[in-house]
């Protein structure tokens, strides 16, 4: 099941984000279920969120990927939202 991880940076968070971001990438590559992930940009250019898409059983596994996110264990995300996607292309 692919999942679609949109998770809305909190206001004058880039610092956390610059300071986690190692951590956070290692954790993309390490965990197995990634299959595309890139930080959302405001107009500036600047990182304001994370939109990650997850291979995943189902929205249970989603949810405990996210509790172990060290961009979520920092704060960073004023928002995550969770939803079911389907690839056409």
């Amino acid at each position: 099941m692919l999942i679609a991880l949109i998770g809305r940076d909190k206001p004058g968070a880039l610092q956390t984000r610059i300071d986690n971001r190692d951590a956070h990438v290692a954790y993309l590559k390490s965990s197995g279920v990634v299959t595309q992930a890139g930080p959302l940009l405001d107009d500036a250019g600047q990182m304001c969120g994370s939109l990650v898409v997850l291979d995943v059983a189902d929205m249970a596994a989603a949810t405990a990927w996210v509790a172990l996110d060290p961009y979520g264990k920092a704060g960073l995300f004023k928002s995550v939202e969770l939803i079911h996607w389907n690839k056409v292309i």
